[in-house]
């Protein structure tokens, strides 16, 4: 049986979850989530404040559909209650970025800067220059607009200069040695 599949998800105060028709509704302080379950072995089963993922059979496809959808209502869970942040980082000379309006306006290293329209269910600020701050409430979404945002400008393995993740290590290749023995 699936490790992550098994697992119940505790529903806080305040959140609450509802499977009807296929699909899965959860609604919380901020804000509301579906997910529809396209397999038809997979069963939500609601008892108070506990919610248990279940499936028919031993299906290879079923074991793995069992810990994905359990794993995606978790997250809408967590999602409804605390908003998912990623943290991407500015490092160049002169480089920097602002949000005016509904734009992320960067200049990053080319002529002209360069604007990304933030889309609906994410909210995006620059606490400093040097910092883009993504979050909302659905994590595949937050993770897709900050991946967008830092396809931007791809960090370059020399100086280390482009867009990337807080939390990410940034590997540098060593420069040319030419004229050393």
């Amino acid at each position: 049986m699936s490790r992550i599949g098994r697992k119940h998800i505790d529903v806080p105060a305040g959140v609450t979850v509802s499977f009807e028709n296929g699909v899965v509704t959860v609604k919380g302080k901020l804000g509301e989530l579906k997910q529809e379950i396209k397999c038809k072995d997979i069963n939500v089963v609601i008892n108070g404040g506990v919610v248990n993922v279940e499936r028919a059979n031993d299906d290879k496809q079923t074991r793995a559909y069992h810990g994905l959808y359990r794993q995606l209502i978790a997250n809408m869970v967590a999602g409804v209650q605390n908003a998912f942040t990623k943290t991407l980082i500015v490092s160049g000379v002169g480089y920097k970025c602002a949000v005016t309006g509904n734009k992320l306006v960067m200049n990053i290293g080319y002529s002209k800067p360069v604007e990304y329209t933030i889309p609906q269910g994410v909210t995006i600020a620059c606490p400093d220059p040097l910092t883009i701050v993504v979050s909302g409430i659905d994590k595949e979404f937050v993770g897709e607009v900050a991946a967008q945002i830092k396809s931007k400008r791809p960090v370059e393995p020399y100086h280390g200069y482009g867009l990337h993740y807080s939390t990410e290590v940034v590997l540098r290749k060593e420069a040319k040695t030419a004229g050393k023995k």
